[in-house]
C-alpha cells in the first residue's frame, strides 16, 4: 500500500514515517473526499490523529465512511462538489482496517499478512501435508482481499498460482467463478512456486555491481556546539564547522571554516577582513549577519563550503582521520542557525552533512589510489 506516498510528522523531536490514502469523511451530511494519513507508531489521522482502535470506531460511526448513499452531496476542499448517482464503493469497513493494519506493519518493517502468508506457504511446499496446507489457506484469506492479487508481486499471474495452491486438487479457491482445482491446475502452480524459489535465491546470492545502496555504519550525529579552543583528542566535535582548525584559503589564513565562510559570504572586503579577526565562530556570524552578502551568494554557497571543507581536511591530517572512521554512515549535522546546513530533527536540509560526507568520499578514493582524484 505504501508506494511511493511517503510522509512523515514530527513528534517531540522524532520523525515519524508514514503514508496515505484517499478517503471519504462523512461531517454533517456532507462527505469530504480527503487523505487518510498512516504512521508507524500506529496513529491515523483522519482530521485528527487517533490509534487504530479509535479509527476502528470512527468507521463504525460513519465518519470515516466506505459506503455511500446515492444522492449524497460530496466535495474536495478547493477543487469540487459533486453529487453521488449510482455509487459503487471498492472497499469495506473491514477491509480498510486490516489494510491499515498491514500499512503500519510495512512502515515498522514487519511482515504484513501477506509476507506472515507467504511465510506458512514456504513451510507448506517444505512440508506438504494437508494440515500445513489448510494453514496455509487460513493465512492466504487473513490477507485483505483488495491485497491478495498483489501477493506474488507478479501482474501477469496475480494470485492464481497462491489460491489454487492452498485449494489442492479438488478444492475451490475463493472466487466463486473459478472451476474446482484440478491436478494439472495443482501442478502447475507447484511448478510456478519452484521456479520462484529458484529465482528468490539467484538474487539473494546477487552482489550489486556499484555496490550497496544505503549505509551500513550506524548513523553519525554532530550536534550543535560552539567549541572555542582546539582539544587534544577532539573526537566527533572535530568535524563540526566550528571547530578551531585554522585553514589558509589562498593568501588569507581562517581560525574555523565558520569564519572563512561568513568572511566570503559578505560584499565588503574590509568586512570580511573583521570577520575573519574574530575571536569565535559565533562572533564571526554575528557580525556577517549585520553585512550586505555578495551577489548571487544563495547559489555560490555550496560551492563554496565543499571547498572550505576540503581545504580543512587537507590541512589536518587528524581531522581527516577522524572524518574517514566514520566509514560510510551517514552524517546527521545540527545547525540551530540554519535549516539550509543543519538537519534539525528533520526539518532542515543537512547540506554540511551531506558534503562531509562527500569530502570523506574523496579522502577514500585518495587514499586507495584512484587515479584522476
Amino acid at each position: 500500500m505504501i508506494g511511493n506516498r511517503i510522509t512523515h510528522r514530527t513528534a517531540d523531536g522524532v520523525r515519524i514515517p508514514g503514508t496515505w490514502r484517499h478517503a471519504f469523511i462523512r461531517n454533517g451530511g456532507h462527505y469530504f473526499l480527503t487523505d487518510l494519513f498512516i504512521y508507524a507508531d500506529g496513529l491515523v489521522d483522519c482530521w485528527g490523529l487517533v490509534t487504530v482502535e479509535e479509527f476502528e470506531e470512527k468507521l463504525r460511526t460513519g465518519w470515516v465512511a466506505t459506503s455511500l448513499p446515492d444522492g449524497a452531496e460530496a466535495s474536495a476542499h478547493g477543487l469540487a462538489d459533486w453529487k453521488f448517482s449510482e455509487p459503487q464503493s471498492w472497499i469495506t469497513a473491514d477491509l480498510l482496517v486490516a489494510e491499515v493494519r498491514d500499512t503500519i506493519d510495512q512502515l515498522n518493517g514487519r511482515p504484513d499478512s501477506t509476507g506472515r502468508c507467504l511465510a506458512v506457504v514456504d513451510a507448506f511446499l517444505a512440508d506438504r501435508t494437508e494440515e500445513n496446507r489448510a494453514a496455509a489457506r487460513t493465512a492466504f484469506l487473513a490477507v485483505p482481499e483488495s491485497q491478495r492479487r498483489y501477493a506474488l508481486g507478479d501482474m501477469d499471474s496475480k494470485d492464481r498460482p497462491l489460491r489454487v495452491l492452498v485449494a489442492g486438487p479438488g478444492g475451490r479457491t475463493y472466487l466463486r467463478a473459478d472451476p474446482p482445482v484440478t491436478q494439472e491446475d495443482h501442478d502447475s502452480a507447484l511448478a510456478y512456486f519452484e521456479e520462484r524459489a529458484r529465482r528468490r535465491a539467484e538474487r539473494s546470492t546477487h552482489v550489486p555491481t556499484d555496490g550497496p545502496a544505503a549505509a551500513h555504519a550506524p548513523a553519525v550525529k554532530l550536534y550543535h556546539s560552539y567549541p572555542n579552543k582546539p582539544v587534544a583528542d577532539p573526537g566527533k566535535l572535530g568535524l563540526r564547522n566550528d571547530y578551531p582548525a585554522p585553514i589558509t584559503v589562498g593568501r588569507t589564513s581562517y581560525p574555523s571554516v565558520a569564519h572563512a565562510y561568513w568572511a566570503l559570504s559578505v560584499a565588503r572586503p574590509e568586512t570580511g577582513a573583521a570577520i575573519a579577526a574574530a575571536d569565535t565562530s559565533a562572533a564571526a556570524r554575528s557580525l556577517a549577519a549585520d553585512a550586505p552578502r555578495r551577489e548571487g551568494w544563495e547559489h555560490a554557497r555550496t560551492a563554496v563550503m565543499t571547498g572550505l571543507l576540503r581545504a580543512k581536511y587537507d590541512q589536518h591530517a587528524e581531522l581527516a582521520e577522524i572524518l574517514m572512521a566514520t566509514d560510510d554512515a551517514t552524517v546527521i549535522y545540527d545547525d540551530m542557525n540554519s535549516a539550509f546546513w543543519g538537519d534539525n530533527a528533520g526539518r532542515g536540509r543537512n547540506w554540511t552533512g551531506r558534503l562531509l560526507e562527500l569530502v570523506r568520499s574523496e579522502l577514500h578514493a585518495r587514499r586507495a589510489g584512484i587515479p584522476g582524484l
